[in-house]
């Protein structure tokens, strides 16, 4: 399903216009390369964020991992946790904040390792 500037997911409506068009063209032409939804939704609106600001896609990148004590976030060439915690959501809300204090995206993984959901923190 293709999206216009008049049907787009819900989840694009608060963005600023200009990046909100522009997602819904990367959110498109992802779709047509067998993304599914919800993941190119979350790509284009990165991607059209970095876009919006001029900014490179270099940012730095944390991820969100199990952990032998549960959840951790490191950085994405990093050797050691930056924060842990028992459960994921506990992590989630304290890992968006530091994201976004250091201004990089968050990678958000499943148990088994693969990516459930990526980020853009501002």
């Amino acid at each position: 399903m293709s999206w216009t500037k008049n049907d787009y997911p819900a989840s694009l409506k608060n963005l600023p216009r200009d990046v909100r068009n522009k997602a819904i063209e990367i959110a498109n032409a992802l779709l047509d390369e067998g993304y599914e939804e919800g993941r190119a939704i979350a790509i284009a609106t990165d991607r059209a964020h970095q876009s919006e600001e001029g900014s490179t896609p270099d940012k730095t990148e944390y991820h969100v991992t199990p952990h032998d004590d549960g959840w951790q976030l490191k950085k994405a060439d990093g050797k050691r946790a930056i924060l842990v915690e028992s459960t994921k959501d506990k992590l989630l809300s304290k890992a968006k904040d530091y994201v976004t204090d250091h201004s990089g995206t968050l990678v958000v993984h499943k148990q088994d390792g693969s990516v459930e959901d990526h980020l853009y923190q501002r």
